[in-house]
């Protein structure tokens, strides 16, 4: 099991990451940061991320490194007395709060989101998350606000990697380099 003082990662941190500024070619250093901190126990995310990270093409660079870098252990297993009955507990918030739209409460039932609060909260951890807090959505129920409603602690990626001291260098490419035609 892990220790308290960890952090779980939201999937959007994952493919934000891919997708923009630590995509694999350009930022290898980001994703054997995650490895190393969850090899010290510090970084981990939940079974029901893992299962969104995957559901993207089977080319895809993080669907790839999911599959084939990632031990299990990197995600955690939800199916616990206590992580079930908080996770009722967040869903019974969730489709009671008046001011979500029926589809909202229908799209957050399906997704990772509220096993990965209800995981936090059993087990004293850090959600690290994208999103921005928008307590008046009606469209959508956001990240942060059920954390918030919950007492769970989140945090950016950014300041998860400074927290973590992560350091990132770079290299010269081993390609050659590219001529630049004047004309």
């Amino acid at each position: 099991m892990t220790s308290k003082g960890f952090y779980l990662l939201d999937s959007d941190v994952f493919i934000t990451a891919k997708n923009l500024y630590y995509s694999f070619k350009i930022c290898p250093g980001f994703w054997k940061c995650m490895l190393h901190h969850h090899q010290q126990d510090t970084v981990f995310s939940i079974d029901r991320v893992r299962s969104e990270l995957l559901a993207g093409a089977p080319t895809d660079d993080l669907v790839s490194w999911v599959s084939s870098s990632v031990p299990d252990t990197f995600f955690l297993k939800v199916d616990t007395e206590a992580v079930v009955s908080t996770y009722t507990e967040i869903m019974l918030w969730v489709q009671r709060h008046p001011n979500y739209f029926d589809a909202a409460k229908a799209k957050f039932a399906t997704g990772a989101d509220g096993w990965l609060v209800a995981y936090a909260k059993v087990h004293d951890a850090t959600v690290v998350t994208n999103e921005k807090p928008a307590p008046d959505s009606k469209k959508e129920v956001k990240l942060p606000d059920v954390c918030n409603q919950f007492n769970v602690p989140q945090a950016s990626i950014f300041s998860t990697l400074q927290l973590l001291a992560a350091r990132f260098s770079w290299t010269p490419s081993l390609q050659p380099k590219a001529t630049r035609h004047l004309i």
